[in-house]
């Protein structure tokens, strides 16, 4: 008889003192569920102690030191290569499950025709305000949160709660370790809907997470957006990326010249308003260089994406909102505060 766990829950950790336990925690009051559940912990070379904290009070989960901070996409290809789940679910160090997640997850899964990744309505850590159930996108791949819970098929499932088979996650190949951080959820997702595979959020169950607690910013406190140059740099450069690589023909070329030209405009402006050049150095011009620098890695992972496409072009705009939601936050919310 096999003795390997039903679910594999795989947490990224770096400097994650003052969340992870909240995030294990919620991990060992699942509910219980036939074949178990492993935890696996990657620490990314943290500097606050909580590798060693995690080793000493919770001895039954799996972690892996890393020497070396090596980033979200290849600490959890590293986590899925040991992980010995029929079932993965990778969850933010920051995130904490209701009781029965995993096992609503499982009954969904179960009931689903084929492999599919799938999502939970995602409520703030403190306030407990429903922040999304899955996300639809814009022309440009920002994220418009979704908070109808008749939907199902979205467009993105957070990487902060996301559940799959091993076998999906070993046919699309797990996240591009050249990837780094932020967007590997919108490139699994987009990936696998292309493959013909269902993206989809529950409207039952959840999680609570501290938005931006494990990356800084990605949130909106005191009516204002506050997020990072680091963060907005890596998240411009990564949408644009995955328009590269999943945009059928013709949209891509279209999307990617207009996409460009409005990233010129818009750090331009920014530095302008700001009086400040960072704004374009740090965030929008690097985009351009990272297309060139990696521009034989993206094109051979869109070939390959292309040829396994069983999804048709409208089918894969379904998920797409038309109007910019960039713009519709800054109306909401004025210019973000970065720092």
């Amino acid at each position: 008889m096999s003795t390997d766990p039903l679910v594999s829950v795989c947490i990224a950790n770096y400097n994650g003192m003052a969340v992870i336990d909240d995030c294990i925690r919620s991990v060992q009051a699942q509910a219980e569920l036939a074949g178990g559940i492993e935890i696996i912990v990657h620490d990314d070379a943290s500097t606050d102690g909580s590798a060693a904290h995690i080793r000493a009070r919770y001895p039954a989960v799996r972690l892996i030191e890393s020497a070396a901070n090596v980033g979200f996409c290849v600490a959890n290809n590293r986590m899925a290569a040991v992980a010995r789940g029929e079932y993965l679910l990778l969850l933010n160090n920051d995130a904490a499950l209701f009781a029965d997640a995993v096992a609503t997850l499982h009954r969904a899964a179960a009931a689903t025709d084929g492999p599919a990744i799938l999502g939970l309505p995602q409520y703030d850590f403190d306030t407990g305000e429903l922040l999304d159930i899955g996300s639809l996108l814009d022309p440009f791949l920002n994220p418009l949160p979704n908070r109808d819970p008749l939907r199902g098929e979205v467009g993105l499932i957070m990487g902060s709660c996301l559940w799959l088979p091993r076998v999906l996650w070993d046919e699309l190949g797990g996240f591009p370790e050249w990837f780094g951080s932020i967007g590997e959820d919108l490139y699994l997702c987009c990936r696998a809907r292309l493959a013909g595979y269902p993206v989809k959020a529950l409207a039952a169950s959840g999680y609570r997470h501290k938005v931006g607690a494990s990356f800084g910013g990605g949130k909106a406190q005191g009516g204002r957006l506050v997020t990072t140059f680091r963060r907005r740099a890596l998240s411009e450069r990564n949408k644009t990326f995955v328009m590269v690589m999943t945009y059928p023909a013709p949209f891509m070329q279209a999307a990617l010249l207009l996409h460009l030209l409005l990233l010129s405009c818009e750090g331009a402006l920014l530095s302008l308003l700001h009086a400040d050049s960072a704004y374009l150095r740090r965030i929008y011009l690097p985009v351009f260089a990272a297309l060139v620098r990696e521009r034989a890695a993206l094109w051979t992972t869109r070939v390959t994406i292309m040829r396994g496409r069983r999804l048709a072009r409208g089918a894969f705009f379904s998920v797409f909102t038309a109007f910019p939601y960039k713009l519709r936050m800054v109306l909401e919310h004025g210019l973000p505060r970065l720092h």
